[in-house]
């Protein structure tokens, strides 16, 4: 699929960007969405609660099959379970588009969530299969992580403009851009290799336990954020999350073909890089979300202005294919993610004494530095995701990864929301105040901080070979 040379020809280079395009797609798609809320919320007379399932919705359906979708593209077939969840992904964005009821708009995306559940992860376990370890592959996955970022940021401007046009654009153009993806795809992906069935049939009681384990947990994580009252509540959704993990993890150990080997989180890097992931994208999540209050409610700017104010973060999409892949080659993944997340945590630093007559100039050294911090965290989260583990495992690795993200974004929103809130609840305290906005940007800070505290236990770890996998080094 790939020239054996030190560049990549230009089939290398169309694979890449088929393949980089579907995370592209889950990411602005996502974006758009979240600034089209409130013309989406005017236009059909949608209730807070509803509004809020909109996006909740679409986390459900990510978090809650993104391991099953990872394991599904091992077993049956990469290509096969990318081709046919971007088509899921295509046809209920744009059934989106159409609706005229807020349940239309519920069904459509959770099931765009569970399509973006099961191609995201086949996507990245195709990169890897077509590019071989070590620099080409450091430089497909640079090139990739820079796209999969830039479509967020990106997102943030396009979904201000198409909202400007009318917001049911939000889901048409996810559609074209599927489309354009789709027929790409088809002659360029090369057919799946031959793949190894479960010996036994399909674990039916380790996909159902995980599934639902994975929608309750991000379930009561999404409701965090309600507090008060609904705290309870939230609590006793986890708590079954939690049950029926733990019966899930009873169902691997006992089964002849388990659905998830659970020998593969025996890796500490492993375990490190899904922590790191989960809390960077929780604290950049967060911050998005505040800073969007800030810059709307607080200080009047549009969609479109709060779009551009935070478009120099898509810098990443410069240096994640560029200086990031050097970089890595010359220091190794784990220290170029440590620098990434130093830089983050200065970002967020420098923005706790926003005030509300500051002007753009004093926004713009945070903006940059989150752009610096993506392009030297998002590449090496993803090549450390799936260093050492088999490659007949890297859809499952994938989905652990994203699994790791869409948990932390989740638990970033609801944790900052639940924050501000009770600030703004406070005596005295009326609506959205700049008090509750920073007492929610000081979460950010304290995860990614607690990021580059995990990362920091791997900077001292010698660089050598990977050693095989305790479950498959022969007897």
């Amino acid at each position: 699929m790939v020239s054996t040379a030190g560049r990549f020809d230009a089939r290398s280079w169309a694979v890449l960007l088929v393949l980089c395009g579907a995370i592209f797609l889950e990411g602005i798609d996502v974006a758009m969405l979240n600034v089209a809320l409130p013309a989406i919320r005017d236009d059909l007379g949608l209730s807070t609660g509803t509004l809020s399932g909109v996006v909740s919705a679409y986390v459900l359906g990510y978090g809650g099959f993104m391991l099953l979708g990872g394991r599904a593209a091992d077993l049956y077939g990469r290509r096969r379970m990318f081709l046919t969840w971007l088509t899921v992904f295509l046809v209920f964005s744009g059934l989106g588009g159409f609706a005229t009821e807020g349940w239309m708009l519920l069904v459509a995306r959770f099931v765009t969530g569970v399509a973006a559940a099961f191609m995201t992860p086949a996507g990245l376990a195709l990169v890897t299969a077509a590019f071989p370890e070590g620099p080409r592959r450091t430089r497909a996955l640079g090139v990739y992580a820079a796209i999969a970022s830039g479509g967020f940021s990106l997102g943030l401007v396009a979904g201000g403009a198409l909202t400007e046009l009318g917001w049911r654009w939000v889901f048409f153009a996810p559609v074209i851009l599927a489309a354009v993806l789709l027929l790409a795809a088809l002659p360029l992906v090369a057919p799946d290799p031959p793949v190894t069935r479960p010996r036994n049939g399909f674990d039916v009681a380790g996909a159902v336990s995980l599934t639902g384990a994975m929608l309750l947990l991000v379930y009561g994580v999404v409701r965090l954020e309600h507090g008060g009252d609904g705290i309870g509540v939230s609590v006793g959704f986890l708590a079954v999350g939690a049950a029926l993990l733990a019966l899930f993890v009873a169902v691997q150990r006992r089964a002849a073909d388990p659905l998830v080997r659970l020998g593969i989180l025996r890796r500490a890097a492993l375990v490190r890089t899904n922590l790191a992931a989960l809390l960077f994208m929780g604290a950049f999540a967060g911050f998005q979300f505040m800073v969007t209050l800030y810059l709307q409610e607080l200080r009047g700017w549009s969609p479109l202005q709060t779009g551009l104010a935070m478009l120099l973060v898509a810098l990443d999409v410069l240096i994640a294919p560029t200086l990031t892949p050097w970089l890595v080659q010359r220091y190794g993944h784990t220290r170029v993610l440590f620098g990434g997340l130093l830089a983050a945590v200065a970002a967020y630093a420098l923005f706790l004494p926003a005030r509300l007559d500051w002007a753009y100039v004093a926004m713009l050294p945070t903006m940059v530095l989150l752009g610096l911090a993506f392009g030297l965290v998002y590449g090496p989260l993803t090549m450390a995701g799936v260093e050492g583990v088999d490659e007949r495992e890297h859809g499952l690795a994938g989905g652990l990864l994203y699994t790791s993200m869409q948990f932390g974004m989740a638990l970033g929103i609801s944790a900052v929301t639940a924050v501000s809130v009770a600030v703004a609840r406070a005596p005295g305290m009326t609506g959205v105040t700049l008090d509750a906005v920073r007492a929610g940007l000081v979460l950010p800070l304290v995860a990614v901080l607690l990021a580059a505290v995990v990362t920091a236990f791997g900077l001292r770890a010698r660089a050598t070979t990977p050693t095989p996998d305790p479950d498959r080094a022969p007897v």
